[in-house]
């Protein structure tokens, strides 16, 4: 078969099933054999090496190969490992297996006038023309979506009254959500049908002067007393849902069971959310009206604060610290019985790129937690492969990157 026909039998098959929705599950499941179709038809392949990657790109056949507009780089820098060993923090696209970093974020304290201060994110977002991350100052949460078209975006000053779908390719909001009670966070479900909204009264990344945190040698505002009401779960293409209120419950000595910010999340499912707490049982699960479930049998033995979570087949579960120290190693556990079967190299354990292999922290041998570096682990392996560079020698928790990643 001429490869005019056989693009236009790849372009008539996907025209079959229909056009590209941003967040979609459709948009990545199209986004994935998109892929997959390009890299037979190129017979390309990639070389990783560990000071420099080189990526051989797709090349656009002709106008009528476009779907909605052009390709994003995610797609066209196709390969199973972009690495880019020497950047810290990233300046160009990192990638490996099924998922990408799309974003990351760093912090300062901004302090205000009555004394207390705000922990402010900036953010890097990946441009998917140039396939680089660039500063966007205009948000101060956002997650992205599967196929990494879109994100769920959030404005200055939380919590904010209406969430933004940000188109990644054009930088520009194609459509506002309205909510009547203000966002502080969002996260999309790992089809990207849905989003949760997680409500509060108050900034939940406020710093309380009247409840100071001391080194010893100096004292800052501390973390404000939680004011989280709820969580909404919005139809994405639709921007329909319902708001649910959830009461933050105070223990002993009124130590709060949640942090100031405590988002909520999907499950693996997407079939209802859960927030993590600061005790035992340490994840509490509730349905889209906000009624407390039990925890599904695979997460039984997940912690929200690791944030791989499950494998994508569901079949292995992100663990903590091996030996419970802070350590470069961790390990990965049967979900059902929470046993380890498998001990890996790394701080920690960030994202599944696919079922075998995961994106980790690792720190450089001798150092402090604070300088370290984006891995990929493979289970069964002591060999780690950089993703990106080291931090610099003095940097500090106030120097350290946050990344955001997605399914590409």
């Amino acid at each position: 078969m001429k490869v005019t026909d056989l693009v236009r039998e790849s372009l008539r098959e996907q025209a079959d099933q229909g056009s590209f929705v941003p967040g979609d599950f459709a948009d990545r499941v199209l986004a994935v054999r998109r892929r997959r179709r390009s890299r037979t038809i190129v017979g390309a392949s990639l070389a990783v090496v560990t000071a420099t990657v080189v990526a051989v790109a797709v090349p656009v056949l002709g106008p009528d190969s476009a779907h909605d507009g052009p390709r994003p780089a995610s797609e066209l820098r196709s390969g199973d490992v972009l690495a880019h060993p020497g950047q810290a923090p990233p300046r160009d696209l990192i990638a490996a297996g099924d998922t990408a970093l799309a974003a990351y974020s760093t912090n300062k304290r901004v302090k205000q006038p009555d004394g207390d201060a705000v922990r402010t994110r900036t953010y890097r977002l990946l441009d998917q023309k140039t396939g680089t991350y660039r500063e966007d100052p205009r948000w101060s949460w956002l997650d992205v979506a599967p196929g990494m078209r879109t994100a769920a975006v959030l404005e200055r000053g939380l919590p904010t009254k209406r969430i933004g779908l940000l188109d990644l390719i054009t930088g520009k909001v194609e459509r506002w959500i309205p909510v009547d009670h203000g966002v502080g966070g969002v996260e999309f479900s790992r089809d990207g049908r849905k989003l949760v909204a997680t409500t509060y009264a108050d900034d939940p990344d406020r710093l309380d002067k009247d409840r100071p945190m001391s080194d010893g040698k100096h004292t800052e505002p501390g973390p404000a007393e939680p004011s989280r009401t709820g969580f909404y779960v919005l139809d994405v293409a639709s921007g329909d849902g319902r708001w649910s209120k959830v009461k933050t419950e105070t223990g002993g000595w009124g130590i709060e069971d949640i942090n100031t910010r405590q988002d909520f999340a999907f499950s693996h499912d997407g079939s209802l959310v859960y927030t993590g707490l600061t005790s035992a049982p340490h994840q509490q699960y509730y349905d889209f009206e906000g009624r407390e479930r039990s925890t599904p049998a695979k997460e039984k033995y997940l912690h929200w604060f690791v944030d791989a979570g499950l494998s994508p087949n569901g079949k292995l579960a992100a663990g903590d610290f091996a030996g419970g120290t802070r350590t470069t190693a961790t390990e990965v556990n049967d979900p059902l019985t929470g046993k380890r079967v498998a001990k890996i190299p790394g701080q920690q354990l960030l994202a599944w790129a696919d079922d075998k292999r995961l994106i980790a922290w690792d720190i450089a041998p001798g150092t402090s937690e604070y300088r370290n570096r984006l891995v990929l682990v493979t289970i069964g392996s002591k060999k780690t492969v950089p993703l990106s560079g080291y931090l610099p020698s003095k940097a500090d928790a106030a120097g350290r990157w946050t990344p955001v990643f997605a399914r590409r």
